[in-house]
């Protein structure tokens, strides 16, 4: 099942999103199944549970197309569910970024190369790991996500303002996308 990507604005992308017990979602499987589903559709190679509106600690990354550049990459598809970043090092580096709930906005965002992490897969099964190159980024991206950031604040006060038209027209349901999304401040009846 494909959900619909919330859009900039959506105060549900702002909260930091609580963790979650094993009985509290029998059936996390179906939902991260869905979860890539909805990250395919849209051509993404990460997604966030706030991002389809659900305020929880689970996001998705699937970066083998990266795998042309970090050969390690290939195959490398993981679910995070209650993820915390114990530590990041290295200098940190430029990359373009853009997101789902952004649409057609892309921006250099600096993250350290290196994460250690310790997170539950969509078996429970609990991991220590770390992480670094593009995964690492990815994997911070969706990160941001469920402690309520998203890449546009880390830009600087100037480039926000260049931008905030185009930020604005998102959360209104003007830009054009190809996957399904909800808009917090479109007009109805359109």
């Amino acid at each position: 099942m494909k959900y619909p990507i919330l859009a900039y604005g959506d105060p549900v992308l702002r909260r930091k999103a609580p963790s979650i017990e094993p009985d509290e979602y029998p059936h996390i499987k179906e939902l991260v199944t869905n979860m890539y589903e909805t990250m395919y559709a849209a051509r993404g190679v990460g997604l966030a549970a706030p991002q389809i509106g659900m305020s929880m600690r689970l996001f998705v990354v699937d970066v083998s197309p990266f795998d042309d550049e970090e050969p390690e990459l290939a195959g490398f598809k993981k679910a995070f569910i209650n993820a915390t970043i114990l530590e990041e090092t290295g200098t940190e580096w430029n990359f373009n970024e853009g997101c789902l709930s952004i649409p057609d906005i892309r921006e250099d965002v600096s993250r350290k190369p290196v994460i250690r992490m310790s997170y539950y897969d969509e078996n429970w099964k609990h991991h220590e790991a770390t992480f670094k190159g593009m995964a690492a980024r990815v994997i911070q991206h969706e990160y941001d996500h469920i402690e309520g950031k998203l890449f546009t604040d880390k830009l600087s006060p100037l480039r926000k303002r260049m931008i905030e038209k185009k930020l604005n027209d998102i959360s209104k349901g003007a830009v054009d996308v190809d996957y399904r999304m909800k808009f917090p401040d479109a007009k109805k009846g359109r």
